[in-house]
């Protein structure tokens, strides 16, 4: 088969689509014939040489995709041959087979089409594992979502909008705020103009954030700490902001708040498995519902994921962009 491999770390040039070892699908495992996968930033920072993938898996980049089961391994029930899926990896998506955890595997949903589904897995996921599992978001609450253009601030507006909470967001665009407010963001804050800090307290009341969906780490830290209401959960999820900031806790202490990091790549496939089961009850019957939908930016042949890459790094995207095997 086919795969994008990684020779050396460096640029968008350093993708290569070259031929390499079909997977096996051991113990546990299907193997899928990808049709889509999607780009995150997490790939990004993988080809630059910062992100190695966890024990185990696939050295290929690509953290979801959709597809085919070709093949069941051992011990594999409740899957069948010619099932139409998509799955949460620890790599090996840009390619176009690969072996996945049972576990780790959805059926496409209700309404949704095949190579859309490849923009669903790692972002649901994420959302729903640091949002509502871990943040608790309620509904009559206020969630902050930075980023709310990208592929997870695009899932994060409409899950959150579900089930009924008030969504604030930041993007740093007029248009991406209007795509925002289209999905139902009801707070628009262009970073590069407004205090995002001071919008959200004027927008609550003086309140702010309950729940704040956090991917610049560092740098916004202190920031989102004062964003926070009484009681405010703070979700961190990514490090475009750098790895290392200034807590005050005494801010965090009288506000009786809460601070989580979390990624979904390194976890054990038990988790990973409690997530995907938990999205397929709780999330799954709302695509079917029409309630939620993927969004996707453009479709690009994945032998061009080097120019996908450059695209992502240049935030010219909104939802998802997508890797669509020959």
């Amino acid at each position: 088969m086919h795969a994008i491999t990684i020779p050396e770390p460096g640029g968008p040039e350093a993708l290569v689509w070259d031929e390499v070892p079909d997977p096996v699908p051991g113990e546990g495992e299907v193997l899928v014939e990808v049709v889509a996968s999607a780009v995150n930033r997490a790939d990004i920072m993988q080809r630059q040489g910062f992100y190695d993938p966890p024990p185990g898996a696939p050295r290929h980049p690509g953290l979801e995709c959709s597809g085919r089961i070709a093949a069941l391994g051992p011990g594999v029930t409740g899957w069948s041959v010619g099932d139409e899926v998509c799955a949460l990896l620890g790599g090996g998506g840009y390619a176009q087979k690969v072996a996945v955890p049972a576990g780790q595997l959805l059926p496409v949903p209700d309404g949704v089409g095949l190579k859309e589904a490849a923009a669903l897995p790692e972002v649901v996921c994420t959302v729903w594992s640091n949002v509502f599992m871990v943040a608790h978001l309620r509904p009559g609450e206020t969630l902050l979502v930075h980023g709310g253009s990208s592929g997870i601030g695009t899932m994060a507006i409409q899950l959150a909008k579900a089930v009924g909470a008030k969504v604030a967001v930041t993007a740093g665009t007029g248009q991406k705020l209007e795509r925002c407010a289209e999905l139902g963001a009801d707070i628009l804050i262009n970073y590069r103009e407004q205090d995002f800090v001071a919008e959200i307290k004027r927008a609550t009341d003086g309140a702010g954030a309950d729940v704040i969906l956090d991917n610049m780490g560092a740098k916004y830290l202190d920031r989102n700490v004062q964003a926070l209401a009484v009681n405010g959960r703070l979700a961190i999820i990514g490090l475009q902001g750098g790895t290392k900031g200034e807590l005050n806790i005494g801010a965090l202490l009288a506000k009786r708040a809460a601070v989580s990091a979390t990624s979904l790549r390194a976890r054990p496939l038990e988790e990973k498995t409690a997530i995907v089961s938990a999205v397929r009850e709780h999330v799954w019957p709302l695509f079917a519902a029409g309630r939620l939908r993927p969004v996707v930016d453009r479709e690009m042949p994945m032998s061009e994921a080097s120019a996908a890459h450059r695209v992502v790094e240049e935030s010219g995207h909104i939802g998802k962009v997508l890797l669509v095997t020959p």
